[in-house]
């Protein structure tokens, strides 16, 4: 579990492909290694991959070829910046959203423009993600929690300050770039609990159902 707020960007040293799987070594990190154990989970650009190899600035990490073909990381070549995130902790506070480390789809930037000290960054996510999507509710782009602003579609905009620019790797992202994203584990459930009412699985009462469908409906979710 993580809650998208990046500690530090790493290099990749190299993605070696072993059959169908690969090794991900990671440098260039700001984290010590007296603070990482093999075996832990830590956020690579919003996968969750586990720590197989320890070095001091850097770790190596297995990539499944599952991970490999529906996430940007079998894209990745040495000299990529990646952001990274280490596992929340029993008792950490929760500055951004919970975010599962486990990635919906790959979305593809469609146009950044700069606000004053700010960008607005437009992707377009698959289309099968669209309904998962609402103002003002939260997103994971390539591991960082962002709100989103406006949706349009499959197509939502955010905001991105100054701080985020410079500590993640959004500061070089550029049009048409890819980027892996997590949708809000409670859209999720709330999308699973709209599909269940409109089925007839679950139901309170017809009047109560029908009220919380208008409310959601009006949240920005759809069924």
């Amino acid at each position: 579990m993580f809650t998208g707020l990046v500690e530090t960007t790493a290099r990749v040293a190299s993605l070696v492909r072993r059959g169908p799987m690969g090794v991900l070594a990671l440098r260039e990190l700001a984290i010590p290694a007296s603070e990482l154990k093999l075996g832990a989970s830590i956020s690579v650009s919003g996968v969750c991959l586990t720590v197989t190899r320890l070095l001091e600035g850097g770790f190596d990490a297995d990539v499944s070829s599952e991970t490999l073909s529906v996430t940007t990381l079998g894209e990745l070549s040495a000299g990529s910046r990646v952001n990274v995130e280490r596992s929340l902790a029993l008792g950490d506070r929760l500055g951004g959203h919970l975010v599962l480390g486990h990635v919906d789809g790959v979305g593809s930037v469609s146009a950044l423009d700069r606000v004053g000290d700010a960008w607005r960054l437009v992707i377009d996510a698959p289309r099968e993600l669209a309904r998962f999507f609402a103002p003002k509710g939260s997103v994971t782009v390539d591991g960082i929690s962002l709100t989103v602003n406006r949706v349009d579609g499959s197509r939502f905009e955010l905001m991105i300050v100054p701080h985020t620019l410079a500590v993640t790797t959004l500061g070089a992202v550029a049009v048409g770039a890819r980027v892996n994203l997590e949708v809000d584990v409670l859209a999720r459930y709330v999308a699973r609990q709209l599909d269940a009412m409109a089925a007839g699985l679950v139901s309170g009462s017809s009047e109560t159902d029908a009220s919380l469908l208008r409310a959601l409906k009006e949240a920005g979710y759809t069924t």
